[in-house]
């Protein structure tokens, strides 16, 4: 694990990665938000919780829901890319090789990525807040702060979504052998294959069974479940209501422990190259 702190730590993939997911956090959480509410001209009835929505108690549902979108994208091309590349570069090959085990190896790099998911989780969290100061400071509005059970519901929701994905970006790596193809493979599946199923679900009964247990569909009801406006009722991309939050927290960690069951099958298994 040490080992693989220090490749992600020096790898400089790992930085543009995080940079662009909390540049899009802040963004589509807060910024053009902000502006819509500066300059819009709806009625201040409509405007109201818009706002309340951009202050530190709404912090927890601002986070997470943006989740099942782009974070979600984004952690797993990160764990494509850091499962992958280790094929293309010959490290797989050394690290197999010359550990004590390949299991070892891989709790390894799953330990090392679950550290800077969480590392993630906390730095949206802190920078969300703040973004939400500032802007309480600039409307003169409350400072209240969320409370801490919302907030630990959130952070823990948050950390069951990134690491689901994480975990599949993980498996495609040691699938495809390769960063290009996982991260292909894993962005036709998450914007495309699973947005066509649940839109075929509507019409077709037993389409609708298969896309109510798809990774992504537990992830957007999570996001639901904390609070976040699902996409139908005019709320956030990728925010659904299908799954009460029990179920799609079962369902999250259960594709996670499915995802890194196989991933750590297949690396063990085959052959090194």
């Amino acid at each position: 694990m040490s080992a693989e702190l220090l490749r992600l730590r020096k790898w400089p993939v790992l930085w543009v990665l995080l940079g662009i997911g909390l540049t899009l956090d802040v963004l589509f959480g807060y910024v053009f938000d902000y502006l819509s509410y500066r300059t819009g001209s709806r009625p201040v009835s409509e405007d109201a919780p818009l706002l309340a929505g951009l202050l530190p108690a709404g912090v927890p549902v601002t986070t997470v829901e943006g989740m099942p979108m782009f974070g979600g994208a984004i952690l797993l091309i990160l764990g494509a890319l850091a499962a992958g590349s280790g094929y293309g570069w010959g490290t797989w090959k050394t690290v197999l090789t010359t550990a004590p085990s390949r299991l070892r190896a891989f709790t390894g790099l799953l330990g090392a990525l679950g550290a800077v998911v969480a590392g993630l989780v906390a730095a949206m969290f802190a920078v969300n807040f703040a973004c939400a100061f500032a802007i309480a400071a600039a409307e003169s509005s409350s400072f209240d702060l969320p409370p801490l059970a919302d907030l630990a519901r959130a952070a823990g929701g948050a950390l069951l979504m990134h690491s689901m994905w994480a975990s599949c970006g993980v498996l495609l790596g040691i699938v495809a052998r390769g960063p290009a193809l996982a991260v292909g493979l894993g962005m036709v599946w998450t914007l495309a294959v699973e947005n066509l199923l649940r839109g075929t679900g509507n019409v077709l009964a037993p389409v609708a069974a298969v896309a109510d247990l798809l990774p992504g569909t537990a992830a957007g009801s999570l996001a639901g479940a904390l609070g976040a406006v699902p996409f139908a009722d005019n709320g956030t991309p990728g925010v659904l209501s299908t799954l009460d939050g029990s179920a799609a927290a079962l369902l999250l960690s259960g594709w996670t422990v499915v995802f890194t069951l196989l991933a750590g099958l297949l690396l063990t298994r085959r052959d090194v190259m």
